[in-house]
Formats: structure tokens, C-alpha cells, sequence
């Protein structure tokens, strides 16, 4: 009978740990509303997943979900930083780390957990020792300057989602342009372009986080 040894007991449990995804971006920004529009197609694919969403104060993007009839209320859980959201997502993430451990504990096995946090500028990072994937959410309507300012959120996500696409004629904003200066900027990270509001683009979202993160396909 062989004998297991410390590595192969740590490769099982890292094997059977959740995928942990980091959605950031500039509050109003459309991160709620993407995992809203992502959540029916990880169903479709048999993808078990949580959410963790932290807000300064309140609970209002996780009961928001949890209302939403999209998942189990069970599954989210709200995390509330209780000062600079950015600072549980980078500096001291232990309360992300506390709350994605207690759902997979509770929920276990679970494929992927999503951990979403807000913010009022274009530099919120994710620790890596938070997440193993992290994606910034930046929208038209912010203006088409917004890639130019190279904010690390849009410099260092692993991708970078432009949503709100069908406002660029009503904002004044060349789609085209926005979307090459992110790419420029990027070094060859993808920018996807979303619609949440009607869903476009949410399932080539959706391919890229199963591939990537998943490995799925």
C-alpha cells in the first residue's frame, strides 16, 4: 500500500480547492450586473461556485444577489471592510481569505469563487494571495480617456472587461479607439467588451474564466 507523503496530501487539497476570481473596478462600473450575467452560463456549464462582495459599510451587493434568484443566498457572503475597501483586497486581505474559506468549507466542492470589490478610483489590485485570477471592470460612460491613464487595475488584470458598450454614441466616445488603447496599454492582456445590461459579450467573459481559470475546453 504506498504511503502518502506531505506533497502528495498537499497536491490533493490544493487539487480540490476552488479557483479564486477577483472582480474590481470603479463603483457603478457594472460588476454586480456581470456576475449577474455570468451566473446563468456557469450553471449551464456545472460550475459550482460561491460569491464574496465587500462594501464599506453595508451589505447591499450581497443581499442584491442573494435576492436575486440566480443562486443560493447560502453561497454569497458580504464582506464589510469598514474602511478603504482596497486595502482588505490588497494591503491585509484576511477577511476575503477568512470568507472564501468558510464557504468552501460549508460548500464543498465548489469550482470557482468569485470575490468582487468596488472602488472610486483605477488602482485597485488584488493580492495574489487572495485570488488566483483577478479582472477590472471599467465602463463607456467613465469616458474613452480612461485606458490612457493606465491605472494599475487596468494595467495588471489579468483581463479587462470595457462594459457599457452601447453608450459610446450617447457619451461621445469612439468604441474603436477606447478599445485599441487598452490593448496598447495591456501588452497583449484581452480586453473583452461587455453589454451587461443586455448580456453581450458575457459568454466570450464566461469562455475566457473556463479556460483560463478552469481549465476547461
Amino acid at each position: 500500500m504506498a504511503v502518502e507523503t506531505a506533497q502528495d496530501l498537499a497536491g490533493a487539497t490544493a487539487a480540490a480547492s476552488a479557483a479564486r476570481v477577483g472582480i474590481g473596478g470603479p463603483v457603478g462600473s457594472g460588476k454586480t450586473a456581470l456576475i449577474e450575467g455570468l451566473l446563468p452560463l456557469f450553471a449551464a456549464r456545472g460550475t459550482s461556485l460561491a460569491i464574496v462582495t465587500n462594501d464599506l459599510v453595508t451589505q447591499e451587493d450581497a443581499e442584491r444577489l442573494q435576492r436575486s434568484g440566480l443562486i443560493s443566498p447560502e453561497r454569497v457572503v458580504g464582506v464589510e471592510a469598514g474602511a478603504c475597501p482596497h486595502t482588505v483586497i490588497r494591503e491585509d486581505p484576511t477577511l476575503n481569505i477568512e470568507a472564501a474559506d468558510l464557504l468552501e468549507d460549508q460548500l464543498r466542492p465548489l469550482d470557482l469563487i468569485l470575490i468582487e470589490s468596488g472602488g472610486d478610483n483605477l488602482a485597485s489590485t488584488f493580492s495574489l494571495d487572495l485570488v488566483d485570477y483577478w479582472l477590472f471592470v471599467i465602463d463607456v460612460s467613465g469616458g474613452g480617456d480612461i485606458p490612457r491613464k493606465r491605472g494599475p487595475g487596468i494595467v495588471r488584470a489579468d483581463l479587462l472587461i470595457v462594459n457599457k458598450s452601447d453608450l459610446a454614441p450617447h457619451v461621445g466616445v469612439d468604441l474603436a479607439l477606447m478599445q485599441r488603447e487598452a490593448e496598447e496599454v495591456r501588452n497583449g492582456r484581452p480586453v473583452l467588451l461587455t453589454n451587461c445590461r443586455t448580456g453581450e459579450g458575457l459568454d466570450r467573459v464566461a469562455d475566457h474564466l473556463a479556460h483560463d481559470v478552469l481549465m476547461e475546453g
